[in-house]
């Protein structure tokens, strides 16, 4: 598989996603707060359409935020805010995007009568889903991963369903390419990766999970990487809390840049280009998942530009 294989019109992110097609472009947001007043909700909503009204993007991601503070002991560097409900946002407020949603779901934070409604309900014309489990072990959950993949293939098997995979976790067990083909076993179709800064891990799991899939004579499936812009020290300081691997040079790029945020970018569009490449090398199907949590207006501006710059990126490779 290359590239050119897809040159021209590309079909609905659906079918992308069926066919493991590459070139798959989404931009990820977190929901309104859950204390925001109807009016501030009704804002949020607009401005956010007005934002993604130009960009050429396939899917629209809404995550789902739990209180992680379960993975680590050390004092959250920004506080835990809970949301809104991103499948009550997307239905309520976001009616006027026209591509598809992928409704991330915490599994554990909901009864498996809760999640079954939500799948009973949700079109698969319009909702992709994704089942994100315990963010450690120890925490305690109302519905495991396992049982969530299990609900799903009885009440809505048709509708897309997709995974989490975490470079990091690969580098420290060695085995997240035998959860990826375990969960494709219980119906995941695509993976949505963590943050990407650590290159090298991600391109190890990539490698295993191939070479895996071939030996065992199965398909890979496309796996989504998350590419997120870092303005801050303080935000390197989060992101490094929610257990993604900063290499220290990029670090130090950053730390030292006179503006952390232009150099952050460059690093971002860096990473999409290497991806980009060793993917096609290796013939497995990939894209891009621009994240957008940041509430600065320079953050939320460039965000907006790298999705620009990734989707252009994307349009060169369908060409060559």
């Amino acid at each position: 598989m290359s590239d050119g294989d897809f040159a021209g019109a590309r079909p609905g992110l659906q079918r992308m996603l069926a066919e493991a097609r590459p070139g798959v472009l989404l931009f990820s947001l977190t929901p309104p707060r859950r204390n925001a007043t109807p009016e501030r909700i009704k804002e949020i909503a607009a401005v956010t359409l007005e934002r993604l009204a130009p960009l050429d993007v396939d899917g629209l991601i809404l995550y789902d935020i739990d209180d992680e503070s379960d993975r680590n002991p050390d004092e959250r560097p920004f506080p835990y805010l809970p949301t809104m409900d991103p499948a009550e946002y997307h239905a309520e407020h976001l009616g006027g995007w026209d591509r598809p949603a992928v409704i991330y779901r915490c599994v554990g934070k909901y009864d498996e009568k809760d999640l079954a409604d939500w799948l009973r309900h949700a079109d698969p014309e319009r909702v992709l889903g994704v089942f994100v489990g315990a963010s450690s072990g120890d925490k305690s959950v109302r519905t495991d991963i396992r049982r969530a993949h299990a609900v799903r293939q009885e009440v809505r098997p048709e509708l897309p369903l997709g995974g989490v995979v975490i470079g990091e976790r690969h580098t420290r067990g060695g085995d997240e390419h035998l959860r990826m083909l375990a969960k494709q076993e219980r119906g995941c179709t695509f993976f949505v990766s963590q943050v990407v800064y650590n290159v090298n891990d991600t391109k190890n799991l990539i490698s295993d999970y191939v070479y895996e899939c071939r030996s065992r004579g199965t398909a890979p499936r496309t796996v989504i990487f998350t590419l997120s812009l870092c303005g801050s020290l303080k935000t390197l300081e989060f992101v490094r809390w929610l257990g993604v691997e900063v290499p220290r040079w990029l670090e130090n790029s950053i730390r030292h840049a006179n503006d952390p945020l232009a150099e952050s970018y460059r690093q971002a569009m860096a990473i999409a280009r290497d991806l980009a490449d060793f993917c096609a090398h290796l013939g497995m199907p990939y894209g891009f998942n621009v994240e957008s949590v940041s509430i600065r207006k320079a953050e939320i501006e460039a965000t907006t530009e790298l999705a620009a710059d990734i989707a252009k990126l994307l349009r060169e490779r369908r060409q060559q």
